[in-house]
């Protein structure tokens, strides 16, 4: 990790301490839509669900990787607030380790298709 490159996006930092590490701010979508063109590997985002969120509603998620903790806490802030995107998710691999956590990877299909649920019987 120490030597990979690092995208930081901020809106009052202007420099990062753990080098290489470039900092985005402004329009973040454009510029990791930009990112993604060039060759290299994957890019990944780590504790932000403000900002998975924002590029999810940009089309730029290709592949969501949840590990799901066996709590349920009632309140803070939520993965998928109710005002996101919509986006269509298909699971590739599911695993659970053995301290109940669900290790779970989605590809993003696009838009979802949507229908009206009126009961059991619709699944008949």
């Amino acid at each position: 990790m120490n030597t990979l490159p690092k995208y930081v996006a901020s809106q009052t930092l202007t420099a990062g301490a753990w080098n290489p590490t470039t900092i985005l701010s402004g329009n973040i979508a454009a510029q990791v839509a930009e990112l993604k063109q060039r060759p290299g590997r994957e890019l990944q985002i780590h504790g932000s669900a403000r900002l998975a969120g924002s590029l999810l509603a940009a089309g730029l998620i290709d592949e969501l990787r949840l590990v799901v903790a066996p709590v349920i806490l009632g309140h803070g802030r939520r993965l998928f607030p109710p005002e996101g995107a919509p986006a269509g998710l298909r699971l590739v691999s599911n695993d659970t380790t053995p301290g109940g956590l669900a290790l779970q990877v989605y590809e993003y299909v696009g838009l979802p298709e949507s229908a009206t649920y009126t009961g059991a019987t619709d699944l008949l």
